[in-house]
């Protein structure tokens, strides 16, 4: 049931269209199925680091808006998947570098975020938990730049 709506919602996309509005309610009734089922596929499958932004409004006339990022937020979103649970100072800085050659990221964010994951920021802290932290970090700060 999960693969006939995600490809229902993915149908409503096209070329040119970037957002999708969805009534919970009707798309349930329309597949025959409950609208918690609707949701767990929307959280589940259209989530930030697959490329979406989800919005909802509660209420009588409520719906969610589905919007599929840009290629150059979905080139960030593939980086922050790529991270995993540890990267060290010199990867880090390697791919925040590339992401600003590539234009992904300005100038100024860049240093910022270059600036939070030196190892300098982690004395006294050991390798294996620095390099954790810093994934966290960098991911969380990637995600704040494309919001």
């Amino acid at each position: 049931m999960s693969d006939i709506i995600a490809d229902m919602i993915m149908d409503m996309f096209d070329d040119e269209t970037s957002t999708v509005q969805i009534q919970r309610n009707d798309l349930a009734n329309r597949i025959g199925c409950v609208p918690s089922q609707i949701n767990y596929v929307i959280t589940s499958r259209f989530t930030p680091e697959a490329g979406y932004r989800i919005e909802s409004r509660r209420g009588g006339g409520g719906y969610i808006l589905i919007t599929r990022a840009p290629s150059s937020e979905n080139a960030l979103l593939a980086f922050i998947n790529s991270i995993g649970d540890y990267i060290d100072e010199r990867s880090a800085r390697a791919n925040l570098i590339n992401c600003n050659y590539q234009n992904l990221i300005d100038d100024k964010s860049t240093k910022m975020m270059i600036s939070a994951i030196l190892d300098s920021n982690y004395k006294g802290i050991d390798k294996e938990s620095s390099n954790k932290i810093r994934a966290k970090q960098l991911k969380q700060m990637l995600l704040a730049y494309i919001d």
